[in-house]
């Protein structure tokens, strides 16, 4: 089952870069997201993959397009997550030229997607353990807000449902 409302943003380790060198990014920077989280506002959204179809044509374009309106409505950050490398997520966040918007985060052991209860095994794909494509407001370290997609499914995870649901 997944992660409840109310419940805290689990401990756990994530990584991120923003710094490029001549070919890639430069070796990422690892955190706490718990502690990250505290004393702000943040919509996290989870997909199974960076470069994959829905996350890249849908799921990005569609946050990064609802970035000032997220910002208006309070929302301090905005965190893409996927069970990838945080080397794969900075090129990922660069050719959707949304870094500097949107923190593009790798969950490389699925850490943190695990302690969500938000992981989907995608090993018959070839793609291994995933996190299912959801969306998470969190407000002062703690989860005020879960919509998990069906799967195969773009309907309540979207940068819109989440505008919604700020009111």
């Amino acid at each position: 089952m997944p992660i409840a409302p109310g419940a805290k943003l689990p401990d756990a380790t994530l990584s991120e870069s923003t710094q490029f060198g001549d070919a890639c990014p430069l070796p990422p920077t690892k955190f706490n997201a718990a502690e990250a989280a505290a004393g702000k506002k943040i919509v996290i959204f989870g997909l199974p993959g960076a470069y994959t179809p829905t996350c890249s044509g849908k799921h990005v374009p569609g946050y990064l397009e609802a970035h000032d309106q997220l910002k208006a409505k309070g929302v301090d950050e905005i965190w893409c997550v996927a069970v990838n490398d945080g080397f794969v997520m900075a090129a990922w966040g660069k050719d959707q030229k949304a870094l500097g918007k949107i923190r593009f985060l790798g969950d490389g052991s699925a850490e943190l997607t695990k302690k969500l209860g938000l992981d989907l095994d995608l090993t018959a794909g070839g793609m291994g353990i995933r996190m299912q494509r959801c969306s998470l407001l969190v407000d002062n370290g703690v989860i005020k807000q879960v919509n998990v997609e069906q799967p195969s499914k773009f309907e309540v995870s979207d940068a819109a449902t989440m505008l919604k649901q700020l009111g």
